[in-house]
């Protein structure tokens, strides 16, 4: 019988780091991600699936243990699972129109947190996110500089910077400038 041969693929952020005194910036742990399309009439059904309420309003994310569902659009999530599981497979039974992609290896975020995680995103994200108008839970897609980047705010100083592997160097180059320039 022949041995198998498993390709391993280095992370495009393994060797990334930085920050200041201020804010911390590090690659987020590996992490499977759906992109999932559906109507009204699926989502109680994906949300038994999931083991997690798909969340119907703007800005808004749900978490249940390693699992978040992040609401991207009216018909659209981001999930994000930290565990072991394998999203399309949890999935596969559930009837009804809706569509899954697995983008596991299309993203990889960054975490920023600190007292100047919120002016570091600000140096190149337009969006006000500060506590009040971005709690805690709330997520966007948006901008950071030119990348597209879907944000999530994980705790009071701490946010998840979701982004395509093609312009992680990118972002992650002007999230170390702008980390340089914070003071609190």
């Amino acid at each position: 019988m022949a041995d198998k041969l498993h390709a391993k693929r280095k992370s495009v952020l393994e060797d990334f780091h930085g920050g200041s005194p201020f804010v911390s910036l590090k690659p987020a742990a590996s992490a499977s991600r759906l992109s999932l399309r559906a109507r009204e009439s699926a989502v109680p059904a994906l949300s038994v699936a999931l083991d997690l309420a798909l969340p119907t309003n703007p800005k808004s994310s749900v978490t249940s243990g390693l699992r978040s569902a992040l609401w991207i659009g009216p018909d659209e999530w981001l999930v994000i699972d930290q565990g072991e599981s394998d999203l399309m497979a949890v999935l596969s039974g559930v009837s009804g129109l809706f569509s899954a992609t697995d983008v596991s290896h299309r993203n990889t975020a960054v975490i920023v947190s600190g007292p100047g995680a919120e002016a570091v995103l600000n140096a190149g994200c337009p969006q006000d996110l500060s506590l009040a108008k971005f709690p805690v839970g709330a997520c966007s897609r948006t901008v950071f500089g030119k990348a597209e980047v879907v944000l999530l705010r994980v705790a009071d100083d701490t946010f998840r910077v979701e982004c395509w592997r093609s312009f992680a160097e990118y972002v992650g180059g002007l999230l170390r400038e702008a980390a340089e320039d914070v003071a609190v």
